[in-house]
């Protein structure tokens, strides 16, 4: 809209284009020839096959990836219903202790990962809360880490939702978790599934706070690509990284194709 004239705009995507490319595709379409690669002595690899794929299906590399979509879920689950219930307490706070709470809830966004991986590991590794070498720490660590997002999307979701509705439904004698349960969780369902689905996408990419803390029995995907390429398998890390781009880029197709249209009854 800034751009009139027909060339203009024409230049416009094409600069937009080129630094997609740049900055995405080459990346990316590294990785992609990476994890196929049998040997990689020039520009292009050589002897091409599906050998790094089929080793990433067989052993630790698919418990890994169960491992990062159950703690993707789980915590994402957590961080859902935490997060609402603070944004649903928060919108009718006055607005300067509003402003002071959102900046304690967005302070674990603003903090490397590293530091509240360590935070935790010094935090409970002694008794009386002794979680040093469980998976709960694993948990807590992705819960801390991405409930800020969920907050934030939540909060900005019903910031735009009319409060008619719940006025409505007050002057006809519904009460307040009637109200809740009838009127502002489905209009609220689109904002739900996106704050899930942001969620769930950073738990499943999260490395810092995961290699400080996860014990030996839990292993998320990552810290499993990161142990790969660390040894120098640069290939099998590569294809590690492909499926965990596709079953990340599935489970958020599937969450997006869950119906939205809210029926307040």
């Amino acid at each position: 809209m800034l751009v009139w004239s027909k060339t203009g705009r024409w230049l416009a995507w094409a600069l937009v284009a080129l630094l997609f490319c740049v900055v995405y595709g080459m990346p990316a379409s590294m990785i992609g020839l990476a994890s196929i690669s049998g040997q990689w002595n020039g520009i292009l690899p050589t002897h091409l096959n599906l050998h790094h794929y089929v080793n990433a299906l067989h052993g630790d590399s698919f418990s890994q990836l169960r491992v990062s979509i159950l703690t993707g879920v789980a915590a994402s689950a957590v961080a859902l219903v935490c997060g609402t219930w603070a944004a649903l307490a928060l919108r009718r706070v006055a607005p300067m202790p509003k402003r002071l709470l959102d900046a304690v809830f967005f302070i674990p966004s603003a903090v490397p990962s590293v530091s509240v991986g360590l935070g935790l590991l010094v935090s409970f590794s002694r008794p009386p809360v002794l979680l040093n070498g469980t998976t709960l720490i694993v948990l807590i660590a992705h819960f801390v880490l991405i409930s800020a997002f969920t907050y934030g999307n939540l909060s900005a979701g019903l910031a735009r939702l009319p409060a008619d509705f719940e006025q409505v439904a007050e002057s006809l004698g519904a009460r307040p978790f009637y109200r809740l349960r009838r009127v502002t969780l489905p209009l609220m369902t689109p904002y739900l599934i996106a704050a899930f689905s942001l969620s769930f996408a950073l738990s499943m990419g999260e490395l810092g706070a995961t290699v400080m803390v996860y014990p030996p029995g839990w292993v998320t995907l990552p810290v499993g690509i990161f142990a790969l390429s660390d040894r120098g398998a640069i290939f099998d890390a590569a294809a590690l990284t492909v499926i965990l781009a596709l079953c990340t880029l599935i489970v958020l197709i599937g969450l997006s194709r869950i119906p939205t249209k809210a029926s307040v009854r």
